[in-house]
């Protein structure tokens, strides 16, 4: 499950508190709870989770705060399954990410 907000802040407007501690890149928040496993299996979820974000942190607008919250499916899914799904759900909230093709399909 993925929230996403993106920030827009009035240029003629005065920066507020916020903006000035904004520093360059979208920020990501993860949310892996005991649902999906023992502490072992949620430390290897969230690691793969940064990965897959440090990954995408160039196509998403640096205006994003996006949180992920990881189901008990993440557990098993590989870091491909993980990236095509975070792929698909910031498509749909329209933070204009490129879609993963899969290997043997064409592009």
């Amino acid at each position: 499950m993925v929230h996403a907000f993106v920030h827009t802040a009035d240029p003629a407007a005065e920066p507020t508190e916020d903006e000035l501690i904004r520093v360059g890149g979208p920020r990501f928040g993860l949310i892996v709870s005991k649902a999906v496993g023992n502490a072992v299996i949620r430390h290897r979820v969230a690691r793969r989770l940064r990965h897959i974000c440090a990954e995408m942190r160039t196509e998403i607008p640096v205006e994003a705060d996006i949180v992920i919250r990881a189901l008990p499916g993440a557990a098993t899914a590989d870091s491909a399954e993980l990236l095509r799904q975070l792929r698909g759900a910031a498509r749909k909230l329209g933070l204009g990410v490129r879609p993963v093709v899969r290997s043997g399909e064409p592009a």
